[in-house]
């Protein structure tokens, strides 16, 4: 068996990752609803379970390929922010992302806090997977 293989992801285990992502996105978005509510007057959310899990494939979907361009195109602000418009980048996707989603909405603002609570999760995500290669690998 080739080393490299050995410390190469398999297809099946990154589309294990992602599924977990997109659950994980699901119930970030769904806490952040529960927690800011939508931030509008009036405005009440109507998805269930499938549409959260819904929006948070939408989520994972324009992160993954929206966020670069994103951050290429703002990377100005970026760099004069010394990181902190990552912040509104991510406010950015999430407020796109449920534009796309039926049932849920949310403002600006409170789009911006969900950005901050999704990128926790994503972080959390990322260094217990990064633990679980370590110990495999040992």
């Amino acid at each position: 068996m080739n080393e490299h293989a050995i410390l190469e992801p398999t297809m099946k285990q990154q589309f294990f990752v992602f599924l977990i992502r997109w659950v994980l996105s699901a119930l970030g978005l769904w806490l952040a609803v529960r927690l800011l509510g939508t931030g509008y007057e009036h405005v009440d959310v109507t998805a269930g379970f499938w549409g959260f899990l819904f929006a948070g494939l939408v989520f994972s979907l324009v992160n993954s390929l929206f966020k670069p361009l994103l951050v290429i195109v703002s990377l100005p602000a970026i760099l004069l922010t010394l990181g902190l418009f990552t912040i509104i980048v991510n406010g950015i996707l999430v407020y796109i992302s449920l534009l796309i989603s039926p049932g849920i909405s949310m403002s600006f603002g409170n789009s911006i806090i969900t950005g901050i609570i999704l990128s926790l999760i994503n972080y959390i995500v990322s260094v217990a997977i990064a633990v679980r290669t370590e110990e495999s690998r040992s």
